[in-house]
């Protein structure tokens, strides 16, 4: 029997939990999957757009980081699945729930990250690069307060 923070408890094995969490696991991986597939498929058409010549060497350097950015997060995301596809079996749900956690931790930082630089980049594009780094600024302040101090506060309630 587990608790979940003041809510009633649940009468679940240690199992029957671990069994819980790694499905919750996969849905937020799948959500976080489709957000990355797009936005990598986004950042790899930008090069045959005819504007594309015209980006500055920080623009060029930054797209190239988002795209490393884009591919670590598909990378990262891709990683449970290939953990679970190896160790399904092995009577290691626990380890592999933990694994599962922490690559999602992970791919949830390169997310925030992506996101902060595509508003970069795009700003700078259409603007210029003080305004760009602004929005990118609150871009990350809000970012910070969704992914991070949200939850802190859920969990302190």
């Amino acid at each position: 029997m587990t608790t979940n923070h003041g809510e009633a408890p649940r009468h679940e094995t240690p199992d029957e939990r671990l069994d819980r969490k790694f499905a919750d696991l996969l849905q937020e991986l799948r959500v976080m999957q489709t957000g990355a597939q797009l936005t990598a498929a986004f950042l790899l058409t930008l090069p045959f757009q005819q504007r594309f010549q015209d980006l500055s060497r920080f623009q060029e350097s930054l797209y190239l980081v988002l795209v490393l950015l884009a591919t670590t997060t598909t990378a990262l995301v891709l990683g449970p699945v290939a953990v679970h596809r190896r160790l399904s079996g092995e009577h290691v749900k626990e380890r592999v729930v933990t694994t599962t956690h922490r690559l999602v931790y992970a791919a949830l930082t390169c997310i925030a990250l992506l996101i902060v630089g595509i508003v970069v980049l795009v700003f700078d594009v259409v603007t210029d690069l003080p305004l760009a780094l602004v929005v990118g600024g609150a871009m990350a302040v809000l970012l910070l307060l969704l992914l991070v101090l949200v939850p802190q506060r859920l969990t302190r309630s």
